[in-house]
């Protein structure tokens, strides 16, 4: 049992990584020294990095917009992703960056203007050897619209940690949604 727990935290962590650099409509903006696979035999390192810049559509519901009857906001632009992957004989680590650029929308029912900003990181290491494993989320999410009271705060926390014998030793899951 402990086993499979170790197997899946990994398999599912990993392919969390993996489907953050293979995203459908992307648009590479990182020249080739910026994005490469590098071998280093001294150190028996294994890297990649890259820098996407990835086409956003999205709408959201503002429950504070529009007098506090609340909106739909259409936000479009580019979702900046700086990605980092390193296996190091039977350690596995990886870091992501995400990061709002010209993010804007209307507000469907008012027309008001919003600008999306904000960053989310994700952080995360493990053993091929034993499955210890720790990975760290942190989420902020904002979209601020025109004048008081409409601004739309997301902020999320998130940390666990598989011990070397397979024992969920941490969990921190913080979740906050705001209008200020």
């Amino acid at each position: 049992m402990k086993a499979k727990l170790k197997s899946a935290c990994t398999l599912f962590f990993l392919g969390v990584f993996v489907l953050s650099l293979t995203s459908c409509k992307k648009e590479l903006t990182s020249t080739a020294a910026n994005q490469s696979l590098q071998s280093s035999a001294a150190a028996s390192a294994t890297s990649f990095t890259s820098s996407e810049k990835i086409p956003i559509e999205l709408a959201v519901f503002i429950p504070c917009a529009n007098g506090g009857a609340g909106e739909d906001v259409l936000l479009t632009g580019s979702l900046h992703i700086l990605s980092s992957f390193t296996i190091n004989g039977n350690i596995v680590r990886g870091k992501s960056h995400f990061q709002p650029q010209g993010i804007s929308g209307t507000g469907l029912s008012t027309g008001d203007k919003y600008q999306a900003t904000g960053v989310t990181q994700d952080d995360f290491k493990g053993s091929f050897i034993n499955g210890q494993f720790q990975q760290s989320f942190i989420n902020n999410f904002r979209i601020i619209g025109q004048g008081p009271g409409n601004n739309y705060l997301v902020h999320t926390n998130f940390h666990v940690t598989v011990n070397a014998n397979g024992v969920l030793t941490t969990v921190v899951d913080n979740f906050s949604a705001d209008c200020k």
